[in-house]
């Protein structure tokens, strides 16, 4: 039965974040995973981890910027989506990487993903390739010394207008080029149906390789409960197990989705009918 984290980013917006992780364990989930821990104190999310029996599975490392404030403007006001595969920002990668090590020891996290960043306008995709492998290959390296995982994730552009990385093909030359292997996919199935479709197929293709650190979910096309819109879950989660059992994966499914309900109280918990299902 796949194992299932609750994105304290999107899920419970109806309550302040530090309380987002007692909900979400008072609704059954055991591993949570968002964005960006770099507002808060990292021994009080470690303490909101411990206090609740949860295990921290994944957060993004800094979209852009080095420290709290130039973070949150980042990604709210520049509209950073990471600084990968960004030519000119190489030591503002490594410094966000540098910190986001910091609060994945602290926090006992496994993995951390590393956002590609945007093609600019006038700019050719592969003119950034360069850039996101020597990127990838020296993050891999440092990671490695802390017992962590990075990944990579294709977004969709709909979502995200240029994001550099958008197939599951691509990341996958990607990963054969860097050729680390604690350097892994995180396998987002809302962008992947969006971008390319044929779901079970890549999931059947893919994740018998090892290098699927992490799949995450939302309805197509609103990106709400994964029981909304046109993708059959579980059907997926079926093949998911099947291919887990096959090949010895016993990763984690990432619930990424904007509640149909959220906002209103207890709104989150009254659309996980889903789950005991």
């Amino acid at each position: 039965m796949p194992k299932f984290a609750a994105n304290l980013s999107m899920m419970y917006p109806e309550l302040p974040f530090l309380e987002r992780f007692e909900a979400a364990a008072k609704d059954g989930f055991r591993a949570v995973e968002f964005l960006f821990p770099y507002s808060f104190d990292r021994q009080e999310l470690a303490a909101r981890l411990k206090g609740n029996g949860l295990q921290q599975v994944l957060f993004n490392a800094p979209p852009g910027g080095t420290d709290v404030a130039s973070i949150a403007q980042a990604w709210e006001k520049a509209g950073d989506r990471g600084t990968a595969a960004v030519p000119g920002r190489e030591s503002e990668f490594r410094a966000g990487l540098m910190l986001a090590l910091d609060y994945a020891d602290a926090l006992d996290c496994p993995r951390i993903h590393l956002m590609a960043g945007l093609v600019a306008d006038g700019q050719e995709r592969e003119e950034l390739r360069p850039t996101y492998v020597a990127n990838l290959r020296w993050a891999a390296r440092e990671a490695e010394k802390r017992g962590r995982d990075v990944l990579i994730e294709p977004i969709n552009t709909r979502d995200v207008p240029r994001f550099f990385l958008n197939r599951q093909d691509h990341a996958h030359e990607i990963l054969a080029e860097v050729a680390a292997p604690n350097l892994k996919v995180q396998m987002d199935l809302y962008h992947c149906q969006i971008v390319e479709g044929d779901v079970a197929m890549k999931i059947r293709k893919y994740l018998p390789t090892g290098v699927v650190g992490h799949f995450q979910i939302a309805g197509v096309p609103g990106r709400h409960e994964p029981d909304v819109g046109e993708v059959n879950y579980p059907y997926l989660f079926a093949v998911i197990d099947e291919v887990a059992e096959a090949s010895g994966w016993d990763g984690w499914i990432g619930c990424e989705y904007r509640p149909r309900q959220g906002g209103q109280p207890g709104g989150t918990s009254a659309g996980l009918g889903w789950l005991p299902r």
